[in-house]
């Protein structure tokens, strides 16, 4: 079996990084004309060179978007059930050193966490935690899984890497989907900002989607935290991922994530800011590239924001979002892993979407569906 992680190697952001400062700027109307978009052609809408086309790039991107998902939305929702972290990270909340209030739900706050996002209207959600094995071990998140199975059609994990077998266990329990994020694909800067903790080892982590997908996992969603690292080159290697995992996970439906870093407790201001007009041009390269993956924004963006790239190849949103422990319920007592920008509630996200001409979609299908299609 052929690993990201051997075939990925740090002389290829090299190449990227002169790829994009090399693209020629006369290709780029042609290439906005093309039904399949090339890596090549990626890099070049990466481009600084590209910028003045980005009118042109959100009309395609729109377009594509249209052709591919129609106008639905879907809308989930983030479940923290701990913050209890082994890792060592300059911009986390949860970081092991930041002196914050640690804490992991009972089940019983659990179900009462569940209950309440179901009462939003909510039945998609994202069950998160720090990285901390002994403290979150395999068999209390599966029991935590099936705790709040009866209460939503859909339930995906972003939690510490595991292997196959485990994540094979946790489809058996009801997880449609994973989702992990790189951070950074560069090598260097992931050393810096991962200074203790299991989370150091970049190889073992950056191969965990291919072993959840080898585990039977539906939907695998990759990313990059956006502000850590120079943008163009760190949205090459996400691609250059995301096209790995095309040959290599095809039965698993991908889906790509790429927030911008936020203000979190004792966190480090990023060094490579990212601007809207940046986020744009992001969203509608990947948009062009791989018109069949999905794209998430969480509510680290503003209201404003999100409501305005709807049109643009969006095709699933997170709302009513809280990154404390306990938050839905009334019985936070945490510190949130970073802040939200977002507040409303998800009947006011989903008013604002439809609003905008798409249709808020809570339930896309039920699991044991997706399950026998597998």
């Amino acid at each position: 079996m052929t690993l990201f992680s051997k075939e990925f190697t740090q002389d290829h952001l090299s190449q990227f990084n002169d790829a994009i400062n090399g693209a020629d700027s006369l290709s780029i109307p042609s290439i906005l004309t093309k039904q399949v978009i090339t890596f090549n052609d990626f890099l070049t809408l990466l481009s600084p060179n590209a910028s003045p086309h980005l009118e042109h790039m959100a009309a395609r991107a729109h377009q594509v978007s249209l052709n591919r998902f129609g106008r639905t939305i879907s809308l989930y929702a983030p479940l923290y059930v701990s913050n209890e972290c082994v890792n060592t990270c300059t911009y986390c909340g949860f970081s092991r050193p930041n002196k914050i209030k640690r804490r992991t739900l009972s089940l019983i706050e659990v179900e009462h966490e569940a209950k309440a996002l179901r009462e939003k209207g909510i039945q998609n959600v994202l069950i998160l935690t720090g990285e901390s094995p002994k403290k979150n071990p395999i068999p209390y998140l599966l029991d935590v899984v099936k705790t709040i199975r009866p209460y939503f059609h859909s339930i995906q994990i972003e939690i510490y890497p595991v292997e196959t077998e485990d994540y094979r266990s946790f489809s058996k329990a009801g997880v449609e989907g994973v989702t992990l994020y790189q951070e950074t694909y560069d090598r260097d800067t992931y050393s810096k900002i991962h200074t203790a903790g299991f989370k150091k080892d970049f190889d073992f982590r950056i191969d965990t989607p291919q072993r959840a997908a080898d585990a039977g996992v539906r939907k695998i969603t990759i990313g990059a935290l956006l502000g850590l690292a120079p943008w163009r080159v760190e949205m090459a290697a996400l691609a250059h991922h995301l096209r790995f995992l095309e040959k290599e996970a095809y039965r698993s439906a991908l889906a790509l994530s790429f927030p911008r870093i936020k203000e979190a407790a004792f966190y480090t201001k990023p060094e490579h800011l990212v601007s809207d007009r940046d986020f744009v041009q992001i969203l509608c390269a990947f948009r062009l590239f791989s018109p069949n993956s999905g794209i998430n924004v969480s509510t680290r963006e503003s209201a404003n924001f999100r409501d305005s790239i709807l049109s643009l190849g969006v095709t699933s949103m997170s709302a009513g979002s809280r990154t404390d422990i306990g938050g839905y319920s009334g019985e936070a007592n945490s510190t949130e892993q970073f802040s939200l920008d977002d507040l409303r509630e998800p009947g006011e996200v989903a008013s604002a979407i439809s609003a905008n001409g798409y249709q808020p979609v809570f339930k896309d299908w039920d699991f044991e569906i997706g399950h026998s299609l597998l």
